[in-house]
């Protein structure tokens, strides 16, 4: 009776264990398939907004939307958070040291990152911008190599070659009917954008271990919005962009929904991290390139190229290899 009780006790456990990866993977998955609608709904946001002048526009328009962007998530977390009672904790956190390593980390991945991520989008097309910026995982894979000291494997060195062609084989030759000179310049952007998010990984990886994430996120994303505000809108002429778009409700309204899938998308990529490991979770959310791809073809009627899908296949198994032993995938535990 007691050996059939273990017995039934560990097929519990087991299942429940089953049950919680399950759960992880979905949420990572989630995490990809938000991120992917954001840049979507970003792009759709962003030829709302009325041209104003050239010289302006087109360094102007998309940082500002930068701008718009992460104000409204850091406002749909702080109400989040302040709903579960963390508002405390958001403050306080801004006066450790972990805290302002956070902030620093903002300000690569959201002025930085961010900023080069929706004139990558601006320029190129959602659809390609978002491809190049999938290289994230490399340079976060690299520069943990240079100053973490961590050790790549011959596997996560595969991975990295295999994104790289994904990127070659996208850019190599433009769009019909796309502007060349805008176009490169978009991808290059778009190049600065993975260099922020994996710097980004880098220097939250020593905040993120002391303070709650959700907390982490909302720091994150307000000071982001507030450095655009404070110091890059106001060199740009971003204001002028900023007070249109408040005269349009549409186009507000418009910002409000990308700003919550962001937010959504961080909380959920944060969650399948704590659920399935860090690795794990960032491999399911570098599916925000598929999902982003499938998005543009269908609502934007962006081209579907031969170069783009084959691109966007290598640099997603390029990711994925960078971030996980395929072998070791569903298995319990952190991926080395």
């Amino acid at each position: 009776m007691s050996i059939s009780g273990n017995q039934k006790a560990i097929m519990m456990k087991e299942k429940l264990n089953a049950d919680f990866t399950k759960k992880g993977v979905f949420t990572g998955l989630f995490s990809g398939f938000t991120w992917g609608l954001n840049s979507v709904l970003l792009g759709l946001a962003l030829s709302m907004i009325p041209v104003m002048g050239e010289n302006v526009a087109i360094f102007a328009i998309p940082l500002a939307a930068a701008c718009i962007n992460d104000s409204f998530a850091g406002l749909w977390l702080l109400l989040y958070n302040g709903g579960a009672g963390r508002l405390k904790e958001v403050l306080r956190s801004l006066k450790t040291f972990p805290g302002q390593m956070v902030c620093v980390a903002a300000l690569l991945g959201g002025p930085i990152a961010n900023g080069g991520y929706l004139l990558g989008i601006s320029l190129a097309g959602s659809a390609y911008a978002l491809t190049i910026t999938a290289l994230y995982p490399i340079v976060g894979a690299l520069l943990s190599r240079i100053f973490l000291k961590q050790q790549i494997v011959p596997r996560v060195w595969a991975g990295m070659l295999l994104s790289v062609v994904g990127a070659i084989v996208i850019s190599y030759v433009p769009p019909e009917g796309v502007n060349s000179e805008t176009f490169y310049l978009g991808l290059l952007f778009a190049s600065l954008a993975a260099l922020g998010w994996g710097a980004e990984a880098v220097l939250a990886v020593f905040g993120m271990s002391m303070i709650d994430p959700k907390v982490a996120i909302n720091i994150r994303q307000l000071t982001s919005g507030l450095f655009l505000a404070i110091v890059i809108l106001p060199i740009v002429g971003g204001w002028v962009v900023v007070s249109q778009v408040f005269t349009l409700p549409g186009t507000l309204g418009a910002f409000a929904i990308v700003g919550l899938a962001a937010a959504i998308s961080y909380l959920a990529w944060y969650k399948a991290n704590t659920t399935i490991g860090v690795a794990k979770g960032m491999a399911l959310n570098g599916t925000y390139v598929m999902w982003g791809v499938i998005f543009s073809v269908v609502f934007l009627k962006s081209p579907l190229t031969q170069n783009l899908v084959i691109g966007s296949l290598l640099v997603v198994i390029g990711a994925t290899l960078v971030a996980i032993n395929p072998k070791e995938f569903f298995k319990k535990g952190e991926v080395a």
